[in-house]
């Protein structure tokens, strides 16, 4: 796997260095390790449950049915809010004004705020379902109509004062965006490049210079969070968070030129500079030095918020390759040479799909737990769906460069995929948060944890409210882990075994020995905080993201196996762990046929009657 977006060159044209995932050699043999605590085994009647239904059962929330209805069919030419209408905004490097129009019509913006504040934000896993829509037409439009004023909120939800809540819900409940000022990090791009520092001046209060390349909306607002220098040390105290409200009292919010991006040419970046910017005390976000602490727990959020609504770019490419494969095909079917990439980028979008709402639930449902999950998600899918485009570009051959409505979106996609996931930055803070944790893993954790509650695979099933406040960063188990050990577990228990849970059970049971070698690679590994960006530690980092992947996968799978939709069919889920453990590089099984087969067979059904092409196989416009 290499460095999925992050090898395109970022939104300053530098091209970043690779991610190293050669896969590693063999390790000797770990000690013994302690049994692991797991769900009871229990006789496969235990899935029963009725919190287990099948997720397709599980109905489209309103708000999502009514948006996509309201978009349209996005492949006809004369739909305002249509493919044609997007890449021709596109062009002209502006947002679609009539369908952002249509966006403030539809309150969108109150989706970003918490339910006890006004808002209809009550938990992620339904945000992301009510953003997928829009994703599926134009990630531009996604991010600047409003999902980064969630992120830019987001440290204010988490530790900001009730006033300080309170003004940022009016500001979006009113229809208006908040704008975020991040922190310089390492392998910045002109996204993260440079930085505002606050002075703390006799009198009290905060001094604020500094500037920004680029910052998402600062021309369409007067609100900004900004991470701003508060130490001129570089430990984790050396930031905080200030709430700049509306225009200051003294000195200049000066926005400068507008950044031409490869990607998400209609979303509007400026340069912004603060000069001698004054501020109260009463405009710091929690405490005095926590911005990096409110950064690692509030970024949970964009973690995998980014990947589960993203992911819906890349079911529309899916739809587009089908169509461009069966075209003019008497019998509805694509050609044989390319049953392989449409079935397989398929399961990589129901994986993809499996981690990211895993990791959505888990942030209301184990937010103690989720910050490793959360920062793996981000980790890994960019390199999926990348991967995934460049197999699609070769179904659609000469199709790929169209710019009409049936095929024009796929260049848009291809373009605003790799500023999505803010290039090599995105991964370096993603390795930031996973390295330092994995010789602990390894000796404290992996065939230690407990299994969690099934209740955290189960796309569309009830969740208690998102309490951001709950977010931490510094949990010191592995769930998933544990859940990757108990399904392989109870795959293996199984009596007469049929051939595709004969083959889930065998692939299940490599990935385990797998997690057995990381253990002990990542156990030999320098005390945290040594190996952050060592090529070894990184490598092991790819492995275990890829490992936390095939686990909520197979969490998945086990919460609709007693169902009788697609999802409780093994096939998808021996096609994923096949998938991921040649990613791997380790010994699996061969994919059985039919296992190939039933997966192509979904995808064209799906297609065929206009439903989406993730866990949920919801009716789509178009």
């Amino acid at each position: 796997m290499t460095a999925a977006l992050d090898t395109a060159a970022g939104p300053t044209g530098q091209t970043p260095a690779p991610r190293s995932t050669t896969p590693t050699p063999e390790h000797t043999t770990p000690t013994p390790e302690p049994e692991h605590t797991t769900r009871a085994p229990a006789p496969e009647s235990q899935h029963t449950t009725p919190e287990r239904e099948c997720a397709a059962r599980v109905p489209e929330p309103e708000r999502a049915a009514r948006l996509e209805a309201a978009l349209g069919d996005p492949f006809d030419p004369a739909n305002p809010h249509g493919h044609l209408a997007l890449v021709r905004a596109d062009d002209t490097r502006e947002a679609p004004h009539a369908t952002e129009a249509l966006l403030t019509e539809h309150g969108l913006s109150a989706e970003f705020v918490p339910h006890d504040l006004g808002g209809r934000l009550r938990d992620l896993e339904e945000l992301a379902r009510v953003l997928r829509p829009l994703f599926r037409r134009d990630l531009a439009l996604g991010y600047g109509f409003g999902i980064t004023s969630l992120f830019a909120a987001s440290s204010v939800w988490t530790a900001g004062d009730p006033h300080q809540r309170a003004a940022l819900a009016d500001v979006l409940l009113g229809g208006g965006r908040v704008a975020i000022v991040h922190r310089e990090v390492a392998h910045a791009n002109a996204i993260l490049r440079r930085e505002v520092r606050a002075q703390r001046p006799a009198g009290g209060g905060f001094l604020l210079n500094g500037s920004k390349d680029a910052v998402m909306n600062a021309d369409r607002t007067d609100t900004f969070v900004v991470y701003a220098r508060t130490s001129a040390g570089s430990g984790s105290a050396s930031h905080s968070v200030l709430l700049l409200p509306g225009p200051p009292a003294s000195g200049e919010v000066r926005r400068l030129a507008r950044v031409e991006m490869p990607g998400m040419r209609g979303a509007r970046f400026h340069g912004l500079r603060l000069a001698d910017v004054r501020l109260p005390d009463s405009a710091l976000v929690g405490s005095l030095g926590e911005g990096v602490t409110l950064a690692l727990r509030s970024f949970q959020i964009s973690h995998c918020l980014i990947p589960g609504t993203v992911l819906a770019g890349v079911d529309s490419v899916l739809r587009l390759a089908v169509r461009a494969a069966t075209e003019n095909r008497p019998d509805g079917r694509p050609a044989r040479r390319w049953h392989k990439a449409l079935s397989g980028v398929f399961a990589d979008l129901l994986a993809c799909d499996a981690m990211a709402v895993t990791g959505l639930r888990a942030l209301s449902l184990v937010p103690q737990h989720a910050h490793l999950l959360a920062a793996a998600v981000k980790y890994t899918m960019p390199d999926l769906l990348r991967e995934d485009l460049e197999e699609l570009a070769a179904v659609l051959g000469a199709r790929g460069y169209d710019r009409g409505p049936l095929y024009g979106g796929f260049q848009k996609l291809a373009r605003d995929l790799p500023v999505a996931g803010l290039g090599h930055s995105g991964t370096a803070v993603c390795q930031a948060v996973l390295v330092p944790q994995l010789p602990a893993l390894a000796r404290t954790a992996w065939f230690r944890t407990a299994e969690p509650s099934a209740a955290l695979f189960l796309p569309g099933a009830p969740l208690p409210p998102l309490d951001h406040r709950r977010l931490t960063h510094s949990g010191t188990d592995d769930p998933l882990t544990a859940t990757l050990i108990g399904a392989a577990e109870r795959l293996a228990a199984r009596t007469g075994t049929q051939p595709l849970h004969a083959a889930l059970a065998a692939l299940a049971r490599a990935l385990v020995e797998e997690l057995r070698v990381l253990r002990a690679r990542c156990a030999a590994l320098p005390a945290a905080g040594s190996t952050v960006f060592d090529p070894l530690a990184c490598a092991l980092a790819d492995r275990y993201a890829l490992l936390l992947c095939a686990a909520a996968c197979l969490g998945v799978w086990e919460g609709q196996a007693d169902g009788d939709g697609f999802l409780a069919d093994p096939a998808w889920a021996v096609l994923v762990l096949s998938r991921i453990g040649r990613r791997l590089g380790i010994a699996v099984p061969e994919t059985p046929a039919d296992a190939e087969q039933a997966v192509l067979a979904e995808a064209l059904g799906r297609c065929r009657h206009g439903r989406s092409l993730d866990l949920y196989d919801t009716p789509l416009a178009g």
